[in-house]
């Protein structure tokens, strides 16, 4: 099982309400789709929070890096935000329709940013970067 699996059942487990209430997170394409698209951003975790503000998401993912209330926002915001940035791709391999995938991420994308940042901020980067900060957290999550 590589990083990205345990990460995802362990958030899963965090995050059972996101997901319809399983906690098998591993099994859960939408969260399984979040991750990916976080992880193939230019820049991880800090490149999806710059390009989602430069998109007009600024104020809902500063809520989502913060430690207050998540801000909801729609599949269709999100599409509008990320136009392309490998979305469609990402679809694909995870054999999903659009419109219903993009809803599904949205659910699903404020609470795992939300817990890759628990103090409220995006962690800059270092060696390792991404890998660095999942790992981290499935540490956190598996305890």
């Amino acid at each position: 099982m590589g990083l990205l699996d345990q990460i995802a059942g362990a958030i899963g487990g965090a995050v059972g309400g996101a997901s319809g209430g399983t906690s098998g997170g591993g099994d859960n394409p939408l969260l399984q789709m979040a991750m990916q698209f976080i992880r193939q951003q230019p820049g991880g975790l800090q490149g999806l929070v710059d390009s989602l503000t430069k998109g007009g998401l600024g104020e809902q993912v500063a809520s989502w890096v913060s430690q207050g209330q998540n801000l909801p926002v729609s599949g269709g915001q999100l599409a509008a935000a990320v136009q392309g940035g490998g979305i469609g791709d990402l679809l694909k391999r995870f054999g999903m329709d659009s419109p219903d995938a993009m809803d599904g991420l949205a659910k699903m994308l404020p609470d795992v940013v939300n817990q890759l940042t628990p103090n409220g901020r995006v962690e800059p980067d270092t060696v390792g970067g991404l890998e660095s900060q999942l790992g981290g957290l499935l540490g956190k999550l598996t305890g």
